[in-house]
């Protein structure tokens, strides 16, 4: 199974660029570090008083994450998933059937995280999706507003600092990993992308 990693900023386009590239390859299995996000005690509380808390690594499962990969890697029949209501800040889980069709299934793992966890990126197709700053502040003004009940002011704080981390902890993953960066907004950036992983698929 080819694992291929989806990351960016908040707001560059992660999701559609997933949500894109499943639908072409139609057996892609797809995992959302956004799902994992965890709602015990201590992260309720440290949220409080730490309003960026939700951009570091602390705030998700990063073991479940694993346990999860792990399932699929040995093509378990039924893989646990986890949900995360971002206006309940709560967390569920479910059990679901998967489909495997062989050595060079796509596996996507997509979220601002993907690029942080316990994996050999030497080994995983990375793609970085790379928009404009006030763009992405643009999506994610309308997502939040939408989907997880945040007001302007909210989001606007939020955002900067999210910005800010996610730069800052991509310096390293940029240095030693093999990374492909584009606009998922970019129509010959996509097609090459996608011409690519026709290849890599059928070899």
């Amino acid at each position: 199974m080819k694992t291929i990693i989806i990351t960016g900023p908040s707001g560059s386009g992660k999701s559609n660029l997933t949500d894109k590239l499943s639908k072409l390859f139609e057996d892609t299995i797809v995992i959302k570090t956004d799902s994992y996000y965890s709602d015990n005690i201590l992260i309720r509380i440290l949220s409080i008083f730490k309003y960026d808390i939700y951009d570091r690594t602390i705030s998700i499962k990063k073991s479940e994450i694993d346990n999860t990969l792990n399932s699929i890697y040995k093509k378990d029949s039924l893989i646990t998933y986890y949900n995360y209501d971002f206006k309940r800040k709560q967390s569920s889980k479910s059990k679901v059937q998967i489909s495997y069709n062989g050595e060079n299934q796509f596996l996507i793992l997509e979220g601002i995280f993907s690029h942080r966890l316990d994996l050999n990126y030497q080994e995983t197709i990375n793609i970085l999706c790379d928009e404009k700053k006030d763009i992405c502040y643009k999506r994610r003004i309308k997502r939040d507003k939408l989907e997880r009940a945040r007001n302007s002011r909210e989001v606007n704080k939020k955002f900067n600092m999210s910005w800010y981390l996610f730069h800052q902890n991509i310096k390293n993953y940029l240095n030693n990993n093999k990374v492909i960066t584009l606009s998922p907004s970019d129509e010959f950036s996509y097609e090459k992308l996608v011409n690519n992983l026709h290849n890599i698929k059928n070899n």
